[in-house]
């Protein structure tokens, strides 16, 4: 079922259960409302049926029992326990006016006419019985009023009845409405349908159309390319054979031009070996005068080693000499030193520390790193290091530190007074030239500067142990 079709019957539905879901008639007036099952009372009231009974008699004569009211055709009989069903002892002198009232409005609302026994009525009456001909006179106004009310209820019930048939009719015909619509509707779809398939069907006639003209158009140009292609074929064929005719012609003029460029070529390469065997007879000579320069260097050079050697020789022996006299005024420190000690201490203790062998009598202190628990020990190695590194000592080492040289380790032995003790290498750079300079450096600094106060109360002699570095300057690691 195509989707609007759907739409239309699920809206029809809800029209339709709208419709009948309206109720009218009932006890009130006006527009109808809707109506649900579940609001619908099954059962409902029992009509009201009075019996009436005549006075009784006098207390010598039996009562008699007035004949029951014949009960109209149609109205429910509730059961007897019902209180409606117990008689109501009318007097006798009430039952003229409650027969005639009975008669008149039994008539009005429907009801058979009472028989003649319940309307019987003594003619004479005291004036004892007018308080019970009152009350019978009110029981009658209540009747009439109930069958007032019911004449009116049966009324409604037939203008109920008469709308709803009403409605059914009106009911019936929306639903005839509502399948002529769907009717409608279906046959709308479906000439929508047949219209929209006579579209498909002409649509595609008219691409197969166009295709057909396409597949025509492309075939002619199929056909225009194949002859353009054959036209441009030909040119390019003439284009061809010119092209080689004129590059035949090309070839000989290059070979023309190339036998004379050989030429010139073959000219130009005598004219180049020439100058190149004079310029090898050139440098040939150039070569000699260089090797006979060389040679002449040479042996200044070993001249010059063999004098910076004996002159290394005779500073070695010199510092030789000067160790000799230093170690000689040291031990006379020493002695000295240990007579003051043997002095101060007593003969006894004095004895026994000369005899302990090994045992110096100055004092000394070690820096073998940059760190130490002693803070003026290591500011003291801090500022000699930097009178080395910054009073332009890399002169003195820049050519040997250019050969190949292993970093030398060099310990510093420093007196209180600033001058040099020794110098100790503890690891060599490899190259005897180096370590002299290095000394040298070291020599051209000294005297250091003297110990402060409390390094000086401390230590006699300090030894300082640094890594010598040459980079762009000296640096003491």
């Amino acid at each position: 079922m195509p989707p609007r079709a759907g739409t239309a019957l699920l809206l029809s539905l809800l029209a339709h259960a709208l419709l009948l879901s309206m109720a009218v008639g009932g006890q009130t007036f006006g527009m109808p409302g809707l109506s649900f099952p579940w609001q619908e009372r099954r059962l409902g009231a029992d009509e009201l049926r009075i019996v009436l009974a005549p006075r009784q008699a006098t207390a010598a004569s039996d009562p008699v029992p007035p004949e029951p009211a014949t009960v109209p055709v149609g109205v429910p009989v509730r059961p007897r326990a019902a209180a409606s069903d117990i008689p109501i002892p009318v007097p006798a002198a009430a039952l003229a006016p409650a027969a005639v009232t009975a008669a008149v409005v039994a008539p009005q609302a429907g009801l058979p006419v009472p028989s003649a026994p319940a309307v019987a009525v003594d003619a004479e009456r005291t004036q004892a019985d007018q308080a019970a001909q009152e009350r019978a006179l009110e029981q009658a106004r209540i009747v009439r009023e109930r069958l007032a009310d019911a004449a009116r209820s049966r009324e409604e019930a037939a203008r109920a009845a008469e709308l709803a048939r009403i409605e059914t009719a009106r009911l019936e015909t929306a639903k005839a409405d509502a399948a002529r619509q769907q009717a409608l509707q279906n046959e709308r779809i479906a000439q929508n349908e047949q219209i929209r398939q006579d579209q498909q069907r002409a649509a595609a006639a008219r691409l197969e159309a166009e295709h057909r003209e396409a597949a025509q158009q492309e075939q002619a140009r199929q056909e225009t390319a194949r002859q353009e292609a054959a036209r441009q074929d030909a040119a390019r064929r003439e284009a061809a054979r010119q092209e080689l005719a004129k590059q035949e012609l090309a070839k000989q003029e290059l070979a023309k031009q190339e036998l004379a460029k050989q030429e010139q070529v073959r000219q130009e390469q005598l004219r180049q070996e020439q100058a190149r065997q004079e310029q090898a007879q050139q440098e040939s000579a150039r070569r000699d005068a260089v090797r006979q320069e060389q040679a002449r260097q040479d042996q200044l050079r070993q001249d010059q080693l063999k004098q910076a050697q004996s002159k290394e020789a005779l500073a070695q022996k010199e510092r030789a000499e000067q160790e000799a006299q230093r170690e000689e005024r040291l031990r006379a420190i020493g002695r000295q030193l240990r007579a003051e000690a043997v002095q101060r201490d007593g003969p006894a203790e004095g004895a026994a520390r000369s005899l302990l062998p090994g045992v110096s009598s100055l004092r000394r202190g070690w820096l073998f790193g940059r760190a130490d628990a002693n803070a003026q020990l290591v500011q003291y190695a801090e500022t000699m290091a930097q009178k080395i590194e910054l009073n332009m000592t890399f002169d003195m080492v820049r050519e040997l530190a250019s050969q190949p040289h292993a970093a030398p380790i060099v310990t510093m032995a420093i007196r209180a007074d600033g001058t040099v003790e020794k110098v100790t290498f503890v690891v060599s750079s490899g190259v005897p030239a180096l370590d002299a300079a290095i000394r040298r450096v070291i020599a051209s600094q000294a005297p250091y500067a003297a110990f402060p106060p409390a390094l000086a109360g401390q230590y006699d002699v300090v030894e300082i142990r640094r890594t010598w570095v040459f980079d762009t300057a000296i640096r003491l690691q």
